[in-house]
Parts: structure tokens; C-alpha cells; sequence
């Protein structure tokens, strides 16, 4: 990549964090987005694609394979705390906290490597996707007809990854990232005054009981020799402080990598919290919402996306999966594909994804763009 196409894309990675959309709420960087494919030369735009997406389509010769490039948009309801960052969010509330303006602005440097490049042949599909952090964008993409409208045999994502080095690219050999639910547990029991506890049930012991009692199931349901996390994260109950409340809601999250720990999970907080009420007298309801499966590489593209790593970079197969979830993986349920990290070096100073001092490295784009254009070659050259 030259260094005039990298400030270019220095520059719109940096005006995208300071103009964050957040998820659902897309339709100014969707706006962007098809504005910047326009400069570049690309002639068919899609937008309002399952939402905010936009979908772009390059064509070379007379090849007739299809492939997916994809990048997520959407930023997170969080406070920036950087204030001395010239590019810092100007959104109250919200922010690019895990890199999706750079895995924008990348697949927008591949979409330019491509239209430089006639070595290849076939069809590219560039897809910009909204709504990743828990708002179903995939999903909405694909039930807008993604896959159908737009076809093609295989797709390849990315994922920056603090404390990796900068520019190194980890290939999984199958599960890259967890399969994730949202779980809630409502005790219902009967209000009363504080002071005369014995005339309530009090949601709030079965709240708190369940609250340990959780942990339980990974320490002790779960095969040791699997992966596997249930945090509770939320807790809400009560209006006054003298009064015993009638609800308490617990809330939280669950991840698995293989589809019998997550029945196991969900199965045991179920009898957790049903046994649990039982014994206080209350009555529980227990609600387990699956968001993304795992995100699992297939085989053949996984060696694809390798032979393009190497062939841009440092690449490794050596660094284990992440209980962080990815909802790539509905569009790996749909066509093959792949799904790796590059590295956006040191996590040292809170740079760690979804924290408030998180920043893309911007150092990664021309490493970033380089493999997402050379991954869709190879697959359009048939390579495994």
C-alpha cells in the first residue's frame, strides 16, 4: 500500500471515531461509507441493506466465482476517556471502543487494492455490516436476502486484537470465538416491611443465593478440559431500603465453545434457579437468549486465509479462541469462510477491546486491507 492511500485511510478511520454510530443508529457512517466507495471508482452501492448495511460490488473479467469481504460499522454505548485524543468521539456516550472504524476503513483500503489490481478475476462482495455489537445485524442482513441477492462461495472477516503485535495475523484451526447467550433470572416472592422479614419472601436471598450458586456451574458441571463462562453482571431490585421487594433480576452472560456445554449451561441455571425459589418460597423465571453461535473457520478456507497471511505478513496458527463473541458466525452457518485476528499491538494503559482508552492502531490498515484483497484473489482463483 502506498502512503498516500494509508493517510487516506488514517484519515476516514479517524473520522469515523470521532463520528461514531452506535448499533442500530448507523445511518451516518452507512452515509460515509458510500460516500468514500464512490471516490474510489466503485460503481454498484447497495445501502439499507438488513438496516444500515451497505453492500458493494467489484467485477474483473469473465471469472465467474463470488467472493465476501465484511467489516463491521457500529460503536459501543461508552464514554470515551481519552480527552487529549485529537480524534476522540464527539458522540456523548459512545464510541469506537473495538475497532470497527478501522475494520471499516480497511475494507475500504481493500476495496482500492482491488480496483488497482487486474491480476484477478470474478466478483468481489464488500460488505459493510451494522448492528454486530448485539444488534443482530447479521442476522438482518441475511434475512434481508444477503446471500441471496448478493451471491458468493466463500467470505473472510478479521477482528483487531489488542495484545497481539501490531500487524501479526492469528488463523484458528475451527473456533476462533465463543457462542454467547443473555440469560435473566426473575425471583418473585412477596413485599413486606424490612422490619418484619417473616411475613415476606424475600427475592432478594434468592437473588443473592443464585448469584453463587451459578458459579457452580462451571466449576462443577462443566468437564474441566472445556471452556466455558457464566458471569452474572447486572442486579436489580427494590424502591426503598426498609421495604423487602416482590422482584429481584439477576442478568448476565454465558459462553461455550461447543454446543453440548451450552445445553449444559442453560439446563443447570434453569434447575439452579427453579431450586433455589423452591427452598425460599418464591417462584423463578429463567429466560436464555442465544445471540451468536460459535465462530467456528472451515477447513479449506481457513488454509486459504493462512497462505494469505503469510503472504503479507507474520501469520500464526498458535494462539488459542477467545470467549468473546462475534456474530460473523451467521454468515459462516451460511457459506464457508474464515475469521482471523491481526494484531493492534500492546493492550498495556486500558487499550483493551470495549474499554474507554481503547484506539485502533492505525498502523494495521495497509497489514488489514493487503489481506482482506489478497484473501478474495486466492478464493477467486479456486486456491484451498
Amino acid at each position: 500500500m502506498n502512503e498516500d492511500l494509508h493517510r487516506r485511510l488514517t484519515a476516514w478511520r479517524r473520522h469515523l471515531h470521532a463520528y461514531p454510530g452506535l448499533t442500530l443508529h448507523e445511518g451516518d457512517t452507512a452515509a460515509f461509507v458510500a460516500d468514500r466507495l464512490g471516490e474510489l471508482g466503485v460503481a454498484e452501492i447497495e445501502t439499507g441493506i438488513g438496516g444500515h448495511g451497505v453492500v458493494a460490488t467489484l467485477r474483473q473479467g469473465g471469472g465467474n466465482r463470488a467472493v465476501g469481504l465484511r467489516a463491521d460499522m457500529d460503536a459501543l454505548p461508552i464514554q470515551e476517556a481519552d480527552e487529549a485524543l485529537p480524534h476522540r468521539s464527539t458522540i456523548p456516550g459512545v464510541m469506537h471502543a473495538c475497532g470497527h472504524d478501522g475494520h471499516t476503513a480497511a475494507l475500504l483500503g481493500a476495496a482500492a487494492l482491488l480496483l488497482e489490481d487486474t491480476s484477478w478475476q470474478g466478483t468481489v462482495r464488500l460488505i459493510f455490516q451494522p448492528a454486530e455489537e448485539g444488534g443482530g445485524g447479521a442476522r438482518a442482513m441475511i434475512a434481508d436476502g444477503l446471500f441471496r441477492r448478493f451471491p458468493m462461495e466463500r467470505i473472510f472477516g478479521w477482528h483487531n486484537w489488542p495484545g497481539l503485535p501490531a500487524g501479526t495475523i492469528a488463523v484458528h484451526d475451527t473456533a476462533v470465538m465463543a457462542a454467547g447467550a443473555r440469560f435473566e433470572i426473575a425471583f418473585d416472592g412477596h413485599a413486606g416491611h424490612a422490619a418484619l422479614p417473616h411475613l415476606t419472601r424475600d427475592p432478594m436471598l434468592g437473588a443473592g443465593h443464585a448469584i453463587v450458586a451459578l458459579q457452580s456451574i462451571v466449576s462443577r458441571a462443566v468437564d474441566p478440559l472445556k471452556s466455558a463462562v457464566v458471569s452474572v453482571t447486572m442486579a436489580e431490585a427494590g424502591e426503598a431500603q426498609n421495604q423487602v421487594p416482590a422482584r429481584a433480576v439477576i442478568r448476565g452472560t454465558a459462553r461455550w465453545l461447543e454446543t453440548a456445554v451450552g445445553d449444559l449451561i442453560e439446563a443447570r441455571m434453569r434447575e439452579v434457579a427453579h431450586g433455589i425459589a423452591a427452598a425460599f418460597g418464591l417462584e423463578a423465571r429463567v429466560e436464555f437468549r442465544i445471540g451468536v453461535p460459535v465462530t467456528a473457520n472451515h477447513p479449506r478456507e481457513r488454509d486459504l486465509a493462512f497462505a494469505a497471511a503469510a503472504a503479507v505478513t507474520e501469520a500464526r496458527r498458535d494462539v488459542p479462541p477467545a470467549m468473546t463473541g462475534e456474530d460473523f458466525s451467521h454468515f459462516l452457518a451460511e457459506v464457508p469462510g474464515a475469521f482471523v485476528w491481526i494484531g493492534n499491538g500492546p493492550a498495556e494503559g486500558g487499550r483493551e477491546l470495549h474499554h474507554p482508552n481503547y484506539d485502533f492502531n492505525d498502523a494495521v490498515l495497509p497489514v488489514a486491507s493487503a489481506f482482506l484483497a489478497e484473501a478474495a484473489k486466492r478464493a477467486l482463483a479456486g486456491d484451498a
